[in-house]
């Protein structure tokens, strides 16, 4: 019998550097990870590196694909619902380029196992543990995070990182219609939600360490649109219920 618990949602373009051997790196943890791949049509052959490991892991590994470049967001929501459709209990969200350690999945599984309904891998909850990052990118970063707080109130420490586990339960409680931002700012909104939405949030510490191998996806302006998005998030936030906001019923 296939025991589906545990999903990794790993969103690509152009990773065929790091893909397969990120699959690989994941299916060799103990814990029978299983991966989601949601690829937005890579024409560098990313999707086909996928096909091929899924022929060595044909029960564990699957994968979307999308036309083009949708966003990071859209990409994680139908991961989500993927995840909520096949019965997996913990799903989570992680890069393909290593920056995340595969290993953390098992620290915030646990988490999520013993009380935590999101369990957030973070970069600054034990202060800051970033490396190979420009000073300047590790400053924008780090004060992004502390704007986030004080414009919301949340009590984060890494309110844009992207390395999570969500229980199932969490996930079946958002109306994925109503999460707005698509870039990077859907890491905050996401949070942001579950927040208003009552459950309990977790920070895990972990090492953040930059790609080695393809292109980063992050830019200022993408940072910058995220931030003007938090502020116009918690005026919303003052005046619509956001349990209202995401009932399903």
């Amino acid at each position: 019998m296939l025991i589906k618990e545990k999903l990794v949602i790993i969103p690509t373009y152009n990773e065929k550097e790091n893909i397969g051997r990120m699959i690989d790196k994941v299916m060799s943890l103990d814990g029978n990870f299983h991966i989601l791949i949601v690829d937005d049509g890579s024409p560098d052959g990313t999707a086909d590196i996928v096909r091929e490991k899924q022929e060595k892991f044909p029960d564990r590994l699957f994968m979307l694909e999308r036309s083009g470049k949708l966003g990071l967001g859209t990409a994680y929501i139908a991961g989500f619902k993927w995840a909520l459709a096949n019965d997996y209990r913990f799903v989570f969200e992680m890069d393909a380029d290593f920056s995340h350690n595969p290993e953390d999945l098992i620290n915030l599984y646990d988490a999520c196992a013993n009380g935590a309904d999101l369990a957030i891998g973070s970069r600054y909850v034990n202060g800051v543990n970033v490396v190979n990052w420009p000073i300047g990118r590790v400053l924008m970063s780090y004060f992004a995070s502390k704007y986030v707080r004080m414009i919301t109130g949340m009590r984060i420490m890494d309110t844009t990182a992207g390395f999570k586990c969500y229980r199932a339960e969490v996930l079946k409680s958002i109306n994925f219609d109503k999460i707005k931002h698509i870039g990077y700012g859907f890491q905050i909104e996401m949070k942001f939600t579950v927040w208003k939405l009552g459950f309990n949030i977790v920070e895990v510490p972990i090492i953040f360490t930059d790609r080695k191998l393809g292109a980063s996806k992050m830019s200022g302006g993408i940072f910058s649109e995220a931030l003007w998005g938090v502020f116009l998030m918690k005026l919303k936030s003052l005046f619509v219920s956001y349990k209202k906001l995401h009932s399903l019923h």
